[in-house]
């Protein structure tokens, strides 16, 4: 009868330690899950910021002539000369240039240049900051799944039963390299 406790518990405990492993190695599944959703996030932002700035571009370019024109005009001006023809000129320049950037504005509304990229570069940085936040979890769900299945008797049950490998941690050889400091594991 004893043994037969004495069994039970230790299938229980395996029980135990093998559902443990199964859950870790789970955790770091949905880490990287969440690394690559964070990444596929990231990846929608771009092109979007990419499109918005090339349409600021188009704009520039079109509405870039009519402010020249309009400037050569108004230095064609002198100080002692009335000439209203050329005032005229400068004046329906002056009203085709507003009209062509209400149009686009409101077209466009997203042309407003600075708060716009100012709004894109926020959300670029923002998805730097949760790809990051997404790989420190990763990084911790593998630490954790790495150290169950190597401390006793998980080790033992993780041979017997779930085979599974160390996994490796997520790192940044280009950062890690501006550190003079390498610690000896």
């Amino acid at each position: 009868m004893i043994l037969l406790i004495i069994a039970g518990v230790v299938l229980l405990g395996m029980w135990i330690i093998y559902n443990r492993i199964v859950k870790e190695h789970n955790s770091v599944q949905r880490g990287w899950a969440d690394v690559l959703t964070q990444e596929r996030q990231r990846g929608r932002i771009i092109p979007e910021l990419d499109r918005v700035l090339q349409q600021h571009q188009d704009y520039e370019k079109q509405i870039l002539p009519q402010i020249t024109a309009l400037r050569q005009g108004i230095n064609a001006l002198k100080d002692g000369e009335i000439d209203t023809k050329l005032q005229s000129q400068i004046d329906q320049q002056s009203q085709e240039l507003i009209k062509g950037i209400n149009v686009a504005v409101e077209a466009y509304p997203e042309l407003r240049a600075s708060e716009s990229f100012s709004k894109f570069m926020y959300e670029i940085t923002e998805q730097e900051e949760n790809v990051g936040a997404a790989v420190r979890i990763f990084n911790q769900n593998v630490a954790s799944f790495n150290s169950c299945i190597q401390v006793f008797p998980n080790n033992l049950v993780n041979g017997m039963f779930n085979k599974k490998q160390v996994i490796e941690v997520f790192s940044d050889s280009t950062a890690s390299q501006s550190f003079e400091y390498k610690p000896k594991f």
